[in-house]
């Protein structure tokens, strides 16, 4: 048995054990579709603290989760699963939604992007708004989206306030937006903010992150009868 072999059979054994448990595989299950904090986690599936920080422990051990600080509160942290994995697992379930809302703190970059891609990738409405909405789309948001074969020439800023609906599934797209959102049900895909490093880089990376998550959360969304774009 080859070097590469062995390393990618005991990569994968990792991965097995560390489904093998309940509690391990519940936490897997909950961060398929979006992103959390450990305290997030604990008090979505009943687990203590110290329960959660082990298995978490297991699964970043394992390669299966990535942990990042939060760009709004520092203080926190949010776990998200490796694109490999999350590829390798697959959606779950299905969610009806007459609409995607996606939102961001400016609404400059990362919920148009995110609401572009998602219009080229499901037939289930998209929109994006912000929390502190910025005067106008990021020049390099646009630039970025005309790169990867999108237009955002039409998108205008707004306040979530004036574009929330009730029946809305919501996706913070960013760490402050779902810090900012309060008791709204939604989902959270921590994606840094690329108007901080001011780069088309940054903005490319923020795209691409985007893509990833819209391709792995579109299959799951049906739309919700009679309703449309």
């Amino acid at each position: 048995m080859d070097d590469e072999w062995s390393a990618e059979l005991t990569a994968r054994a990792r991965v097995h054990a560390a489904l093998g448990e309940p509690a391990r595989l519940a936490v897997v299950e909950l961060l398929r579709l979006g992103d959390a904090s450990p305290g997030e986690i604990g008090r979505a599936l009943g687990l203590p603290s110290n329960l959660v920080a082990h298995h978490l422990k297991l699964l970043e051990r394992a390669g299966m989760v990535a942990r990042s600080r939060s760009e709004g509160d520092h203080r926190r942290t949010y776990l998200r699963l490796r694109a490999d994995v999350r590829a390798h697992l697959g959606p779950t379930g299905v969610r009806r939604a007459p609409r995607v809302l996606f939102v961001c703190s400016r609404n400059s970059a990362r919920s148009p992007l995110a609401a572009a891609l998602w219009r080229r990738r499901s037939r289930v409405a998209a929109a994006s708004a912000g929390t502190r909405p910025a005067e106008g789309v990021h020049p390099l948001a646009v630039a970025t989206a005309r790169a990867h074969g999108l237009s955002l020439a039409r998108a205008r800023t707004r306040h979530v306030g004036e574009v929330l609906r009730p029946d809305d599934l919501v996706v913070a797209v960013c760490d402050s937006a779902h810090e900012e959102l309060g008791g709204v049900d939604r989902l959270h895909w921590s994606v840094p903010d690329p108007a901080a490093a001011g780069t088309g880089e940054a903005f490319d990376r923020a795209c691409r992150d985007l893509a990833e998550r819209v391709d792995h959360l579109a299959p799951a969304i049906t739309p919700t009868e009679g309703r449309n774009r």
